[in-house]
């Protein structure tokens, strides 16, 4: 099968935002490719290592390539794309003096060319992401993340993953049920159960992450304690409480909600997260970009949330938040 490659080049700062515009308008697939160069630093703290080569992408820059069937009216995606980035800044994002182009590509060019790129990688003290592809000799104390994304969001590369994750370390205790928003390839989910966490709940409204994070799900044999979930966040509102026939049984009140999406979304269901929180209650919000921090404080804030701690990546923050646990009662 062929496939359109549509390449845009922006600053690395809308990046997420033109991901989320190619998915908006059919991409079967995203791929990001960040500038590497020497004077840009790389984060060694947690014993990370690169094999990932330097590019020619300028530095603050970002190739961003959505993925469109050979059916696809790709002059018309060019243009509404091109017109939906004209529109960032209204957003409070820069996507700089950017470039579109389409390039015709075979399926088996793309689908498996990203994979020599994504080596096993520790993002926290004890969590370690490991491609399923890839050898590896963990040591006794480690935490693997067994992982194929696909073409689903989350490989634990990314700032916004990483931050999530080790967020989840810190605030995970053990045995808490938890919802995990924006699900993508699943990888938080699975690293909240591996953390300590008893049940997850991973939703999605992405049929191709939902499909990615089920088979992960699998890879790691945790079939019985997460369950995958094409819905949004107001779809677990809606149901019956108890209504179930699921291997997870996660509804709420539940004892933690993380979400890695975008800050206007996370910003349009707050209120939502602090009527499924237990009393006391911990929200982690990430893939939140360094100019919408302070709206996304204000609105959790505003809805009567606790902020708890900012924790930084680059130019990435999540947000730890608490239900006071009088509230409700």
């Amino acid at each position: 099968m062929r496939w359109y490659e549509v390449t845009v080049v922006a600053t690395e700062q809308s990046q997420e935002m033109v991901a989320h515009y190619m998915h908006e308008l059919g991409a079967g697939g995203v791929s990001i490719e960040e500038s590497w160069s020497p004077d840009k630093p790389r984060d060694t703290s947690l014993g990370q290592w690169y094999d990932k080569p330097l590019n020619d992408i300028p530095a603050g820059l970002a190739h961003i390539k959505g993925y469109f069937p050979e059916d696809a009216d790709t002059d018309a995606t060019v243009k509404e794309l091109t017109e939906l980035l004209r529109g960032l800044p209204e957003f409070g994002y820069d996507a700089g003096d950017f470039t579109v182009s389409v390039a015709e590509v075979n399926e088996e060019d793309w689908a498996d060319a990203w994979k020599k790129y994504f080596k096993p990688i520790a993002v926290s003290e004890r969590l370690t992401i490991k491609p399923t592809w890839e050898e590896y000799e963990p040591r006794e104390d480690e935490l693997i993340i067994e992982l194929d994304p696909g073409m689903a969001f989350g490989t634990g590369t990314h700032p916004t993953t990483a931050l999530c994750l080790r967020t989840l370390e810190g605030a995970i205790r053990g045995g808490e049920t938890v919802i995990d928003v924006g699900t993508g390839s699943g990888i938080l989910a699975i690293g909240a159960i591996k953390l300590g966490a008893e049940k997850v709940l991973a939703l999605d409204l992405d049929p191709v992450a939902v499909s990615s994070a089920t088979e992960n799900i699998k890879l790691n044999g945790l079939e019985n304690v997460v369950e995958v979930r094409l819905s949004d966040l107001l779809g677990v509102l809606r149901e019956e409480p108890g209504a179930d026939g699921s291997a997870s049984g996660v509804r709420p009140p539940v004892d933690l909600v993380v979400a890695n999406i975008l800050a206007e979304i996370i910003l349009l269901f707050i209120s939502d997260v602090m009527d499924v929180l237990k009393p006391g209650g911990i929200y982690i919000a990430s893939g939140i970009y360094k100019n919408k921090e302070e709206d996304v404080a204000a609105g959790l804030l505003a809805a009567g949330f606790e902020i708890i701690d900012r924790v930084r990546q680059d130019d990435w923050i999540a947000f730890v938040a608490g239900k006071p646990k009088g509230a409700g009662e």
